[in-house]
């Protein structure tokens, strides 16, 4: 009887034996208690535990996280902003038309498309070429003046030449005159047998005529101008 249970003792003392000499089984890997370490660092660091410390519970699953924390995996990372722009605002799309508009011939001359140029503004990080020149407003369509025109002014009247072909006719009011210096000197028509008096439209107009002493005129058969006054 005594030796029986002395062999049951020893069993044990070797099943126990076996149990701390065998490789321990971790409830997590390093990796993830790293990460629940970054996750609640703050809290951890505050608590005046280490990392070590922490580490090695977290992986025999005894770790506790200060002020009843559950124990979490690290948050995935939240989505990289848009950087803004200069200033603190971020440019709207129609802001980034207008720049696009403004520098397009130096743009896309560089090969950058514009959706590419509007997403870079809107982030905050577009780029003008260098030697952008600045676009200048387009002038107004202004009708050209039209060329000043010289107004010509008209040929002067040439004062028909006297015909002598009537008796008594001459070339000039002054030769009739000599003629007949106490009659009234006239202009004949020649064509139309009708004479004028000096101060009328076409004393000495008419293409075809003479001057002639009024007595004359009549002895040739001529006649005074129905709507002319006698001076």
């Amino acid at each position: 009887m005594r030796r029986s249970y002395a062999c049951v003792l020893a069993a044990g003392a070797v099943v126990a034996m076996m149990v701390a000499l065998a490789p321990q089984s971790f409830a997590k890997t390093v990796k993830e208690c790293d990460a629940e370490y970054s996750a609640n660092k703050a809290a951890i660091k505050g608590s005046g535990q280490k990392k070590a410390d922490f580490v090695a519970a977290c992986r025999a699953g005894t770790e506790t996280i200060p002020g009843g924390a559950a124990a979490s995996t690290p948050a995935a990372p939240a989505p990289a902003q848009a950087p803004a722009a200069a200033g603190g605002a971020v440019k709207t799309v129609s802001q980034c038309d207008a720049e696009y508009a403004a520098n397009k011939a130096a743009i896309q001359g560089s090969g950058q498309k514009k959706k590419d140029f509007v997403a870079a503004c809107r982030a905050g990080t577009e780029t003008i070429p260098a030697g952008a020149p600045a676009q200048a407003a387009p002038k107004p369509n202004v009708a050209p003046a039209p060329a000043p025109t010289t107004a010509t002014a008209p040929a002067p009247r040439t004062k028909p030449a006297a015909t002598a072909t009537n008796s008594g006719g001459f070339a000039s009011d002054a030769q009739a005159k000599a003629r007949c210096p106490s009659d009234t000197v006239v202009w004949v028509n020649t064509k139309s047998g009708v004479y004028h008096f000096a101060g009328t439209h076409n004393y000495g107009t008419t293409k075809q005529g003479t001057y002639m002493c009024e007595a004359d005129a009549k002895s040739a058969g001529d006649r005074a101008a129905e709507n002319e006054k006698h001076p």
